[in-house]
């Protein structure tokens, strides 16, 4: 076969792996880079290299790799957003954590959230207590939405992200 063929085809292959490996360790923790993200970024990228190139070290060899990472990344993000069965698959749906005050104890045992982590979210943005948040949602992207239940004048919409360590990556 073609070495650079072969090279398409592998980074291809580790794209998709990766994609499958972040979908199930829960990309919100992996949105969120604190420093053991960033090494274990730095560690995955040194790890998968040869699998993308294999005995082929050239410039050609690694801008080829780049190459098919980009368009496979590309051809993804189209097939996402024409199939919605396909975005369901990889992206998250937002989640409900407080509804008109009432706190989704299920939904945040299974984001790993804790109510005093959510307290100190929603009193970040200057409000005291869950029952004068109309709604607070954890996004698709990690980030909590919060927005009280005050006044049409005086609402707010607020954001933050929670903080996961690796070590707590259980989804």
């Amino acid at each position: 076969m073609n070495s650079y063929l072969d090279i398409v085809i592998r980074s291809v292959v580790v794209y998709l792996f990766m994609l499958a490996a972040i979908r199930f360790f829960g990309k919100k923790e992996l949105s969120q880079l604190n420093s053991a993200d960033i090494i274990l970024i730095l560690l995955i990228s040194n790890s998968v290299q040869n699998a993308m190139v294999g005995s082929n070290s050239s410039l050609e060899g690694g801008l080829i790799a780049a190459l098919a990472l980009f368009l496979i990344n590309l051809l993804f993000k189209k097939i996402m957003y024409k199939f919605k069965a396909v975005n369901d698959l990889v992206e998250d749906k937002p989640t409900i954590l407080i509804h008109n005050g009432h706190l989704d104890f299920s939904a945040l045992s299974k984001l790993e959230i804790t109510s005093q982590e959510l307290e100190e979210v929603i009193r970040e943005h200057g409000v005291q207590h869950f029952n004068e948040v109309k709604l607070a949602m954890m996004e698709i992207d990690g980030n909590i939405s919060v927005i009280s239940g005050k006044t049409a004048l005086k609402q707010t919409h607020h954001k933050r992200k929670i903080h996961k360590t690796l070590g707590t990556l259980n989804n």
